[in-house]
């Protein structure tokens, strides 16, 4: 396990996180951290845990334990919508679309819930193809990579500081990812922190600083984007890929 020497003090820290469903026990002592600015990725085969993780940092599983600390404020006692209210938000891998809602009706019905959220004009910068379908499409008419820039798109309203990212890539075409991927070290250089849960990692190498892999609800290993070749026989075993 390669040992990080950058001593900053970490946006995100998380410190043996225990996360429960009902009777089930997902989580077991996860320990990781975010710095201000990074693209942190969560790697691990289905059932690791990860989708779990980013629930758990935003408040919505039913049970936890152990320390959530962004911005050095404490997060484990606190609902989701005082944590919302902190400057954290989650993108979920179903990505939630109101169906009898066209683009523009989904984008501003998030309330803004801190200052700082995206202007409608910056939005479409980011993402050109939502503004072609603005006010014409539904949102389940939509591509499958458009309700994906629609689902990042409506988070960056909140004024979130803090991205929670759950397979944005999944079942998406090879151009498609190469836009999310772009719209990702966008926003990281627009000042953006980001937690990604990702199983392709060779889209993942695109756009993270580091990585943290987990298996059965524990952090197993963790290495730099600039250690990624060096890890690739390891991570070929973790994933089984």
């Amino acid at each position: 396990m390669s040992v990080m020497l950058d001593r900053a003090a970490p946006l995100l820290a998380v410190e043996k996180l225990e996360a429960w469903y009902g009777e089930s026990h997902i989580l077991h002592g996860a320990t990781f951290d975010v710095r201000e600015g990074e693209v942190v990725t969560l790697l691990g085969r289905n059932g690791a845990g990860k989708t779990t993780t980013l629930k758990s940092v935003m408040g919505i599983v039913g049970k936890r334990s152990g320390s959530v600390a962004f911005g050095g404020q404490e997060l484990i006692r606190m609902s989701s919508n005082d944590i919302a209210r902190l400057g954290v938000a989650f993108c979920p891998e179903e990505r939630g679309i109101f169906a009898s809602l066209d683009v523009e009706e989904n984008l501003l019905l998030p309330p803004v819930v801190r200052a700082g959220g995206l202007p409608l004009d910056r939005i479409f910068d980011l993402f050109p193809n939502l503004k072609e379908r603005l006010g014409s499409s539904q949102g389940t008419k939509l591509s499958g990579g458009e309700q994906q820039m629609l689902a990042i798109a409506r988070i960056l309203r909140t004024g979130a500081r803090l991205l929670l990212l759950d397979e944005p890539t999944e079942g998406l075409a090879p151009v498609i990812i190469q836009q999310i991927g772009k719209t990702i070290r966008a926003l990281k250089e627009q000042g953006f922190t980001i937690l990604l849960v990702e199983q392709n990692f060779r889209f993942a190498s695109t756009v993270a600083d580091r990585y943290y892999v987990m298996e059965h609800g524990r952090i197993i290993d963790r290495f730099a984007n600039s250690e990624l070749d060096a890890n690739l026989d390891k991570l070929h075993d973790y994933l089984g890929v």
